[in-house]
């Protein structure tokens, strides 16, 4: 599974969704991660809700493997409810 986070620069969630996709990847529960600072991009919230299909308000906004899963609340659920940690552990 691959992760992409589209966050901004000093987003303190952004900054923990960071932090867990590091946390998947070292762990080995993913294949690894890449984070799109959408200001250094020049992407605004129009285009990823264009991506999405719906409206984009907050960031970060995250897919695994090209299937949007959310904010960082989402992400983290989705980690938990997949076991994503816990699996690598063992």
């Amino acid at each position: 599974m691959f992760i992409v986070i589209f966050g901004r620069p000093a987003c303190p969630f952004c900054v923990r969704a960071e932090a867990l996709a590091e946390q998947l990847q070292n762990a080995g529960a993913i294949e690894g991660y890449r984070y799109v600072d959408i200001v250094e991009e020049g992407i605004s919230k129009a285009d990823m809700a264009k991506t999405i299909g719906k409206p984009v308000h907050t960031v970060p906004q995250i897919f695994a493997d090209q299937t949007h899963i959310g904010g960082f609340t989402e992400f983290n659920q989705y980690v938990t409810d997949h076991q994503l940690l816990s699996e690598a552990a063992q």
